[in-house]
């Protein structure tokens, strides 16, 4: 008779374990879909609030890229003296203020965006101080004159993480 009502307990406790393993199983997926969505719905929210944050920082970038274009900055700003190392000086100082103003803007835009501009700032700074090293760079003028004709002959360092710019920026819509 004992074996007769373990036998009938486990015909009775089997379906309810079996129940009770589906109904966990349920709401532990319930409960893991329900937090899928909550981050889904928070992360959108905040791409609405950051993503004009994220725009005028790209703004920003290429704002400063476009005031280190070596052309426009030679225009932009005039030798003081016809020394070339003062005038050459002034470029580089403008060129790392400009960038240190902009710093901040580094949490908004991706890494690689990051270092591309970076690399833009030192290798504007590497042409003119190769520039200034030149025998036939004799004055402050004839710098400004070699760096000119070096950008006709090739594309500003500025012009490739712009264009990397334009590409991110698109990528965000």
């Amino acid at each position: 008779m004992e074996t007769e009502r373990i036998i009938d307990l486990f015909f009775y406790t089997i379906p309810s374990l079996i129940t009770g393993l589906i109904a966990y199983y349920f709401f532990k997926e319930h409960t893991k879909n329900e937090d899928g969505r909550r981050r889904f719905l928070l992360k959108k929210d905040m791409q609405v609030n950051i993503l004009p944050l994220r725009l005028q920082a790209y703004e920003r970038m290429t704002i400063f890229l476009e005031r280190i274009t070596p052309s426009k900055m030679l225009i932009r700003i005039s030798p003081n003296t016809s020394n070339k190392e003062s005038y050459e000086a002034l470029l580089i100082e403008t060129i790392e203020q400009e960038f240190e103003h902009n710093l901040s803007q580094q949490i908004y835009v991706t890494d690689k965006c990051w270092n591309i501009i970076s690399t833009a700032k030192n290798a504007t700074i590497q042409l003119i101080r190769k520039a200034s090293l030149l025998e036939k760079t004799t004055s402050a003028d004839k710098l400004r004159e070699v760096i000119l004709t070096e950008m006709m002959e090739r594309r500003a360092p500025s012009d490739a993480a712009l264009s990397f710019i334009k590409e991110e920026v698109s990528d965000l819509y």
